[in-house]
């Protein structure tokens, strides 16, 4: 075998997996094709991870796990993954460049944004549309954008956006928001945020960069130009699964089912993070799922020495 256990994805849950299953004597490999760390990365202020009393980026983060993954041997190898063979006791995986055979695996593949799917969204993407306000909020200092969403992301990054700019507006399709509600105190209390509550984005317009939304208004029934100098999409995520689909059992929106020891039907394999069917998708219960993904792999191959 080259690995005892190979991790597909360098996110949180990932290199928390890394962590424990490395230091746990475990030869352990991380397969991320793009950047460590994942969307967290892209967090200017992370507030809420346990034990970090003052605010620390995302970036900050990732460097300090993925250095401690380092510390304890963890391989590292920036490929993609292009197919895995789960059943057995020898699992295959095959990426862009090479054949690995590992005892166990932990998919920690994350999700992705969903886009509205409305005329000018993808033309206009990088143009004004963008999925990402912390990467992109300071281009639009002293501008007036919109916030599309409603729940915890969607309003977080609202209130990140009033750093620079002049004027947010929320554009919500129901009549409260979904967000927890220290949040939406925030939110609702700050005089740069103004919410458009029960509206539909319909149409993105402009001709190079956008100019103005086309607002749908559930109620009202009445359709209204919003004049915006930018959008930030924030209407959900998508399990990124490609890999596992039709192996794993997965809910009906596609993230996948584990018991609580992060085992999913098939044995020897393990998922983590944001792929996983869950209540709570945050940093903290990432590294959580990573832990346990990688204490249950090594138990695994311990009770199955005989079969390697």
């Amino acid at each position: 075998m080259d690995y005892d256990v190979a991790i597909i994805g360098g996110g949180p849950a990932g290199l928390s997996a890394a962590i424990y299953a490395a230091r746990g004597g475990l030869k352990t490999v991380v397969f991320e094709k793009g950047l460590i760390g994942g969307q967290i990365v892209l967090t200017a202020d992370l507030e809420n991870y346990p034990g970090f009393e003052e605010n620390m980026s995302g970036f900050d983060l990732i460097d300090k796990m993925k250095k401690q993954a380092d510390k304890f041997n963890a391989h590292f190898i920036e490929e993609s993954v292009t197919a895995v063979g789960l059943e057995g006791f020898c699992k295959i995986i095959e990426t862009s460049n090479n054949t690995y055979r590992v005892k166990s695996v932990i998919i920690a593949t994350g999700a992705h944004p969903r886009k509205l799917a409305v005329p000018g969204e993808e033309r206009l993407t990088g143009r004004g549309v963008s999925y990402c306000a912390t990467c992109d909020g300071a281009l639009y200092r002293d501008k007036i954008v919109a916030v599309v969403g409603g729940g915890d992301s969607a309003i977080e990054e609202a209130l990140f956006l009033t750093r620079f700019t002049k004027k947010v507006y929320i554009i919500h399709r129901r009549d409260e928001l979904r967000a927890v509600k220290i949040v939406q105190e925030r939110a609702l209390k700050n005089p740069k945020i103004e919410i458009v509550w029960d509206s539909i984005v319909q149409e993105i317009l402009g001709e190079k960069f956008v100019e103005s939304l086309l607002l749908y208004n559930k109620k009202t029934k009445e359709a209204t130009f919003l004049n915006v100098n930018g959008a930030f999409i924030y209407v959900g995520i998508i399990p990124n699964n490609d890999l596992v689909e039709s192996r794993v059992d997965l809910d009906r929106q596609g993230f996948i089912k584990t018991d609580m020891a992060m085992h999913t039907k098939i044995p020897g394999i393990y998922a983590a993070g944001d792929i996983v069917h869950k209540v709570l998708r945050q940093v903290v219960t990432a590294a959580s799922d990573g832990a346990t993904a990688a204490f249950s792999a090594e138990k695994w191959i311990s009770e199955n020495k005989e079969n390697f």
